[in-house]
């Protein structure tokens, strides 16, 4: 895949200052948009220390906690620690706890102990403050596959999915699952291979507040130094669905440095959350059906300096009439809070590379599988949400959509079409046409902000209306707003001049209507209605040949695997006042 060339090797001078001049405002926005993320993770002084806990002498401790204790799995350096699964360790764990893990290749079966009707994890954790990390994030690996199969085995045989039900159905796997348990940090390892089944699962590391509840169950959350991956993958078997996921929690919760490639649905999900408070930085994501997906969250949300490539879709965040309750997506501040700018929006998407999202042959399922190939970034059925300081290189269809979410499916109860609209057959066009299309529950766009973005070489698929800039909505107080975005051959649109006609923010206005020329490319391009190799007079748009899964690249780890970790034989230089080092 192209690596894009560096903005200031090939941009002009005013722009190169105007993005440089952008990266010193992103820098405070960490703490601007999520104060109490920064606060938390840097109290006391290193930055390391999760969300909640501050460096002291003994570590990274919350106020007034006792020492905790340190849990070796495995062999570090020739000495070994006293547990040889990670799971043992967690399970002999008190709140506050570290649990350290040497190199190996950890086929955990924490799932296997006592299972029920959905899906576990190779590791549970379900006490608060336990902080899992590998000694080298490369060289720790949870594993999915079989026991003594080779480590992330592609091979089919191979491949766990789980203990089964009553039914005799597997249950599907989850890697390293975190349940309704505040303040867990998982940092420095890599998970691969935990597939979907029965009931549910396919998640490599996941923070679960109470997934499909409607409720928030879980608070701080910190990972970092993530890799997370599949090598599997056949059509109608199990598979690995997300690589990093967040749900159901108010936070403030931070995933930086992370990797995730692979994935049938996402390499990215936060969402279940109103008002998220949570941080996704230096995160990279390839070949998944969508690289970032992000379902009813909002509020303090801040996804920054990240890069999103050889995917289906870039980034799509959308409201839904689903389990992932309470809908919409909404950016927009809670309370009373006004948002750095005062305009009252506190959702970002911020200094993010997203390029080449041109891919049909990712792994997919279920909604994903409607992404529309070559997207860099879709809104759709959101509100209030802030697109600024990106930069959208070479996305065939388009880079940058704002769109409805037309919902067809059988909501649950705990959904009810919150921040959306049930058509009915006696409802004026176009809600009529669409209670006749099944569309159970409508969400259109409003409100969102799209502003000084960097954009080349995108709509190359040839389609009408593919390019740049792209709008479907009906009308709204406020409008979207589209300005000061930049292309060096020109920002191309539809409807066309999108910045000249939606300049202005805060005012009434609308995009292109439900039967117009985009509106029936963004259905050719995502398939909605069956295999659409393009319009008449026009190229189309990739079809899915044959899935072809990346190899898990070798990823930065932490450069001291030992700071902030109270003194231990695996972390014992200079006595009982070390500094954390080896």
């Amino acid at each position: 895949m192209p690596t894009p060339t560096p903005l200031s090797s090939r941009s002009p001078l005013r722009t190169r200052l105007a993005f440089r001049f952008a990266r010193l405002v992103l820098a405070a926005l960490v703490a601007a948009i999520l104060p109490e993320v920064g606060a938390q993770a840097g109290a006391g002084g290193r930055p390391e220390c999760p969300p909640g806990l501050a460096k002291k002498e003994n570590g990274c401790q919350p106020p007034g906690h006792a020492k905790p204790h340190v849990l070796r799995v495995g062999t570090f350096r020739g000495i070994p620690g006293p547990f040889t699964t990670i799971q043992s360790a967690v399970d002999a764990a008190k709140p506050g706890d570290w649990i350290l893990v040497g190199p190996g290749d950890y086929h955990e079966r924490g799932d296997y102990a006592s299972p029920g009707d959905e899906a576990g994890g190779g590791v549970t954790i379900t006490k608060a403050r336990i902080h899992l990390r590998g000694m080298d994030r490369n060289q720790v690996v949870i594993d999915g596959t079989r026991p003594g199969a080779p480590q992330c085995s592609s091979s089919p045989g191979d491949q766990d999915p789980g203990p089964a039900n009553a039914q005799g159905e597997p249950l599907g796997r989850n890697g390293v699952l975190v349940f309704k348990a505040d303040g867990v940090s998982v940092e420095n390892l890599t998970a691969c291979n935990f597939l979907d089944g029965a009931g549910g699962g396919g998640n490599e590391v996941w923070w679960n507040g109470g997934d499909g509840s409607g409720q928030i169950g879980m608070g701080p959350y910190h990972g970092q130094y993530l890799s997370a991956t599949s090598t599997y993958f056949e059509e109608g078997k199990p598979k690995a669905e997300y690589g990093i996921f967040v749900s159901n929690s108010r936070g403030p919760g931070r995933i930086a440095h992370t990797y995730a490639s692979n994935m049938a649905d996402s390499s990215y999900y936060i969402g279940a959350c109103p008002d998220c408070n949570a941080e996704l930085l230096d995160a990279h994501a390839q070949n998944s059906a969508l690289g970032y997906s992000g379902t009813n969250s909002g509020g303090h949300l801040l996804v920054a300096w990240s890069e999103w490539d050889g995917n289906k879709t870039g980034i799509s965040t959308n409201s839904q009439n689903n389990d992932d309750a309470p809908s919409p997506q909404s950016g927009q501040c809670p309370d009373a809070d006004q948002g750095i700018h005062g305009s009252g929006l506190c959702t970002y998407f911020v200094g993010n590379n997203i390029h080449d999202n041109n891919n049909p042959n990712v792994p997919a399922s279920g909604s994903a599988d409607l992404g529309p190939v070559g997207t860099g970034m879709v809104v759709s059925g959101g509100r209030f949400d802030t697109i600024a300081w990106n930069r959208f290189e070479n996305n065939g269809s388009w880079a940058m959509l704002l769109v409805p979410f037309p919902d067809t499916g059988n909501p649950p109860p705990i959904a009810n079409c919150a921040g959306g609209v049930v058509p009915q057959e006696s409802d004026p066009f176009p809600l009529s046409l669409l209670f006749d299309l099944g569309v159970t529950c409508y969400f259109d766009d409003w409100g969102n902000e799209v502003y000084s973005n960097f954009f080349k070489g995108n709509g190359s698929f040839g389609n009408d209306t593919n390019g740049d800039l792209g709008e479907l909505s009906e009308l709204h107080d406020p409008g979207n707003c589209w300005h000061d975005n930049v292309d060096p051959d020109g920002v191309t649109s539809f409807p066309l001049n999108l910045q000249d006609t939606h300049g202005t923010c805060g005012v009434p206005n609308h995009g292109a209507g439900l039967l117009s020329p985009l509106s029936q490319q963004l259905i050719c391009a995502t398939g909605l209605q069956g295999p659409c190799t393009g319009l008449p007079g026009n190229p189309g748009y990739p079809q899915t040949t044959e899935v072809a899964l990346l190899p898990l690249p070798k990823e930065r780890p932490m450069k001291d695997p030992c700071q902030g970790v109270p003194q231990n034989p695996w972390c014992n230089k200079g006595g009982d006042k070390h500094d954390g080092h080896w």
